[in-house]
C-alpha cells in the first residue's frame, strides 16, 4: 500500500489535499528497504507516491530511530527527511536536539544545526554549531564541546572539552578532537592540536594522559607519558617514558596476552643512568599461567631487581607482598583421576632474590632446584588416606649474609590414614601418620656424617560434640550452638638436633594451629608430643538467615610429659617442663548492625599476663562510610595501633543555578608504634566527588628502616566519562584502607589518548 493511499484513508476527508483537523492526529506508513516508516502529526499532506509533509507534533519512526519536529518533509524515493522547528533525533539512547535537520534514512547520513547532544555509550554530551551523521555509528561536530557534567547550570559545566571539530566513530571506538582545549572550572588546563580518545569503554591504541607525581622524597618530581598499543583483542602493550628530577630519564613497559589456555604479562622498568645512584638500574617481572589438554598445568612467576635499594626507591614497580624477597619460580603439575582417588604429580624450581641491608639483614630462604613430588588422596571403605613423597635440592646463593647453613638434598614421605565418623550431634576422627625423611648434605654435619635419616609416627584423635537450642534476644529469633572439642596427639621423641633446617618454621598460635598435630610447618622438625587440647566454641546464629552474629571460643593445650622439641627450642636443647600452654581466647561479633568486632587473645598462666592480642573493630553504616581500628600486642616485641577510615567530611550546598552537589571524603590509615612512640606507615588524603568529576589528594609515608622513610604525594583529577589525569592513588587506597570502596567503577572510565 502506498503512503499517499494510506494517508488519504486515515484522513476521512472529502478532499485528500485538505489538512487533518487539529483534534484528529493523522498517520501514515511506508515500506522501505530498512523497514517501514511511520509518521504521525496534527496535520499531514501527501503528494501521491512522491513526498509527505507534516506539521504539528510530528513524529517519524523507523526501527530504532525516532525523529520529532514541528515541521517535516519526507521524500519517498530518496528516503530523505527534512525537519525544522524543535528537532529531536533519537537512536537507541543517543539523543540530539537542534533547530533544523536533514537525514537520509537508508544510509543514516545527515546533519542537525545548532544541536545539543548526549551519547549514552559514554555518558557525556555537549553542544555544537552543527553535527553531521556520517552513518549510524559515526558523527562529526563543528565548534563542539563535550562534558559529562550537567549542562543546565547557569555557571556552566565544571569541566568541558572544547574542539574546533569533534569526530566520534562508535563502531571503531575512535574519538578525535581537533584544536582541543580542556577547561576545568572555566580555566584552561590542557591544550592539544589533536586529541584522540575512545568513543566507548573499549580499549584503543594511542597516547594516554600523562601521569604526574608532584613529589617523591626519593625521586623528586615525576612525569610519565604512557603509550597504549592495542595489538589485538587478546594482546596489548603499554610503553611509558618517564622523567624524575632526581634520577633522570627511564622507561617502563608492560606486555599482556590472553590465549584459550594461556595468559600472562611481562613488566620491565629501566633507568639507563640513575643520577642519584650513579649507575643503571632495572627490574623485571614475568608472570604466566597455562594448561594443556591432558590436564597439565604450568606457571611461572619471576621477579628480579638490579640492586638491594631498589625496593626503597621504586616500590611501585615490584608486585611482591614482601618487597625485599622476590620470588623466581617455574612449576608444573598434573592430576590423574584413579577411581575414588586423585594423584597429582608436580615439579618446581623456586629461587629467591633477597634485597639485603647492611643495617637490617634478613635470612634468605633456601632455593629449591628442583622440587619434584607425588601427592595421592583418596577415600575407600570409609578410610581417608593421604600420601606425599617429594625430592628436593636445597641451595643458598645469598653471599651478603655470609651464610654457613648446609646445602644438600632431602627426600621425604608423609602418609596418613584416618577414619572420620560425623553426624549431627558430633564427630570423631582417629588418624595414624608417618613422617620420614632422608638427608644428604654437601658438607659434614656436626657429627661428621653427610647422610642421615629419620622416621616419626604420630597418632591423633580429633573429636567434638554439637549442641544447639533456639532462643531470643531483643525479640529476634536466634539459634545458639555449643561445640566442645578434644584433640589428642601422641608422637615419640626422635633426636633431630643435627638435622638441617631447610624449610622449618614455627606455626602461628591461633584457633586452627592449636588443634594441629605438630607445632612446626615444613618437614624438618616434628615435635615430640603426648598432649591433649581442650576447647569449646559457641555461636549465635540468625534463625531466619543462618548468618553468624556472635562467635566466642577458648582452647588450651595440656602436656602429659616434658616436651623436648618445641617452637622455642626446635633442636631440643632446653626441654620444657610446663604442663599447660597459654590460653587462647578468640571471638567475633556482628550483633549490632553495621558493627563488626574481631579478637584473638593469648594469656599466659605462668606470668598471669596477656602475651599477645589482636583486637579490631569496624563500623560501616553506609557505602563509603567506614571506620576501622586495630590493636596489636606481642609482649616484648611490639605494640601497635592502626586506624583506617573513609568518611564524608563535607557535603556542599547546591550552587545557585546548578544541579551539582559535591561531597568530600576523608581517607587514610595510620600505623602507630606504641613501643617506639612513632608513626611507622601512614596514608592520609581527601576525595571530592562532584558528580561529573572527582578530585583526590593523598599523601603516603612508608617506613624503609628504623630511621628512614619514603614520602609520596599523589594528586589526581578524574573527569567522569573522559579520563583520569595525574598520579593514581587508587591501588594504594584499596590495598591499605579496610573496607575502602571506589567512588566510581574503575572500569567505567574511558581513557583518552593524545596525538602530538
Amino acid at each position: 500500500m502506498g503512503l499517499g493511499q494510506s494517508v488519504a484513508q486515515a484522513q476521512s476527508a472529502p478532499v485528500s489535499a485538505a489538512p487533518t483537523p487539529a483534534s484528529t492526529p493523522a498517520s501514515g506508513v511506508a515500506a522501505t528497504p530498512n523497514g517501514p516508516v511511520t509518521i504521525t502529526a496534527r496535520e499531514v499532506r501527501s503528494e501521491l507516491d512522491r513526498a509527505t509533509t507534516a506539521a504539528g507534533e510530528v513524529e517519524l519512526r523507523q526501527g530504532r530511530l525516532t525523529l520529532s519536529a514541528d515541521l517535516l518533509r519526507f521524500e519517498h524515493d530518496s528516503e530523505i527527511v527534512q525537519a525544522s522547528g524543535r528537532v529531536v533525533v533519537q537512536r537507541d539512547q543517543d539523543r540530539v536536539v537542534g533547530r533544523e535537520a536533514r537525514l537520509k534514512l537508508d544510509t543514516g547520513a545527515g546533519f542537525v544545526l545548532g544541536p545539543t547532544y548526549h551519547f549514552a555509550r559514554t555518558g557525556a554530551g555537549g553542544d555544537a554549531a552543527r553535527i553531521d551523521f556520517i552513518g549510524s555509528q559515526q558523527v562529526s561536530a563543528l565548534s563542539a564541546n563535550y562534558t559529562s557534567c550537567p549542562r543546565d547550570d547557569v555557571l556552566g559545566p565544571d569541566w568541558v572539552l572544547s574542539a574546533d571539530k569533534l569526530d566520534l566513530d562508535f563502531e571503531k571506538n575512535d574519538g578525535r578532537a581537533e584544536g582541543a582545549v580542556l577547561r576545568f572550572m572555566d580555566v584552561p588546563i590542557l591544550g592539544f592540536p589533536v586529541l584522540s580518545f575512545p568513543s566507548t569503554e573499549a580499549p584503543r591504541s594511542g597516547w594516554l594522559p600523562p601521569t604526574i607525581d608532584p613529589f617523591d622524597s626519593r625521586s623528586g618530581f615525576g612525569l610519565a607519558l604512557p603509550y597504549y598499543w592495542h595489538i589485538a583483542p587478546n594482546y596489548d602493550a603499554t610503553i611509558t617514558p618517564t622523567l624524575a628530577t632526581r634520577r633522570g630519564l627511564g622507561v617502563q613497559g608492560e606486555f599482556r596476552y590472553l590465549q584459550p589456555s594461556d595468559s600472562g604479562k611481562l613488566q620491565l622498568h629501566a633507568l639507563p643512568h640513575d643520577r642519584s645512584a650513579g649507575r643503571s638500574r632495572q627490574s623485571f617481572w614475568f608472570e604466566h599461567t597455562g594448561s594443556l589438554a591432558n590436564a597439565w598445568f604450568y606457571s611461572a612467576d619471576w621477579q628480579s631487581a638490579s640492586d638491594d635499594n631498589y625496593w626503597k626507591d621504586f616500590s611501585g614497580t615490584l608486585p611482591s607482598l614482601t618487597p625485599r624477597l622476590l620470588s623466581q619460580s617455574v612449576q608444573a603439575n598434573r592430576r590423574f583421576e584413579l577411581g575414588t582417588a586423585e594423584l597429582e604429580a608436580y615439579g618446581r624450581v623456586q629461587n629467591w632474590q633477597v634485597l639485603q641491608s647492611t643495617t637490617d639483614p634478613i635470612t634468605s630462604p633456601y632455593h629449591r632446584a628442583p622440587q619434584i613430588g607425588l601427592r595421592l588422596t583418596g577415600l575407600s571403605a570409609g578410610l581417608q588416606y593421604e600420601l606425599e613423597t617429594e625430592a628436593n635440592r636445597f641451595q643458598l646463593r645469598d653471599l651478603a649474609t655470609n651464610d654457613t647453613r648446609p646445602e644438600g638434598e632431602r627426600v621425604h614421605l608423609q602418609a596418613s590414614v584416618s577414619r572420620p565418623w560425623d553426624s549431627g550431634w558430633g564427630w570423631i576422627t582417629p588418624k595414624v601418620a608417618l613422617n620420614a625423611a632422608s638427608y644428604r648434605t654437601d658438607t659434614a654435619m656436626a657429627d661428621g656424617r653427610t647422610r642421615v635419616g629419620r622416621s616419626i609416627p604420630t597418632f591423633s584423635l580429633d573429636a567434638g560434640l554439637r549442641f544447639d537450642r533456639t532462643t531470643q534476644l531483643f525479640g529476634r529469633d536466634l539459634v545458639q550452638s555449643l561445640e566442645p572439642r578434644l584433640h589428642v596427639v601422641q608422637t615419640p621423641y626422635r633426636d633431630q638436633s643435627k638435622l638441617p633446617k631447610f624449610d622449618v618454621g614455627a606455626n602461628d598460635f591461633n584457633e586452627i594451629s592449636i588443634y594441629a598435630d605438630n607445632v612446626f610447618s615444613g618437614i624438618d622438625r616434628i615435635a615430640d608430643a603426648k598432649q591433649m587440647t581442650l576447647g569449646a566454641t559457641t555461636r549465635l546464629l540468625d534463625a531466619r538467615t543462618g548468618g553468624e552474629l556472635l562467635r566466642f571460643g577458648a582452647a588450651q593445650r595440656f602436656l602429659f610429659r616434658d616436651q623436648t622439641i618445641t617452637a622455642l627450642t626446635p633442636d631440643g636443647t632446653t626441654p620444657t617442663d610446663g604442663r599447660f600452654s597459654d590460653v587462647l581466647l578468640f571471638g567475633s561479633a556482628t550483633l549490632v548492625p553495621q558493627w563488626r568486632l574481631d579478637s584473638t587473645v593469648q594469656y599466659s598462666g605462668d606470668i598471669n599476663r596477656f602475651t599477645r592480642s589482636i583486637v579490631s573493630a569496624r563500623y560501616q553504616p553506609l557505602p563509603f562510610h567506614t571506620l576501622a581500628a586495630t590493636y596489636r600486642f606481642a609482649r616484648g616485641l611490639n605494640e601497635q595501633v592502626e586506624l583506617g577510615w573513609q568518611w564524608p567530611i563535607y557535603k556542599g550546598a547546591l550552587r545557585s543555578g546548578s544541579s551539582c552537589q559535591g561531597t568530600m571524603y576523608g581517607v587514610g590509615r595510620i600505623n602507630y608504634s606504641m613501643r617506639d612512640n612513632r608513626i611507622t606507615d601512614s596514608i592520609a588524603g581527601v576525595e571530592y566527588d562532584a558528580g561529573c568529576w572527582i578530585g583526590r589528594i593523598v599523601a603516603e609515608r612508608i617506613s624503609t628502616g628504623q630511621s628512614e622513610a619514603r614520602q609520596h604525594l599523589m594528586v589526581q583529577l578524574e573527569l567522569v566519562g573522559l579520563s583520569r589525569i595525574g598520579s593514581n592513588p587508587l591501588k594504594v587506597l584499596k590495598d591499605n584502607i579496610p573496607g575502602y570502596r571506589l567512588l566510581r567503577d574503575e572500569d567505567a572510565v574511558p581513557t583518552p589518548t593524545v596525538n602530538p
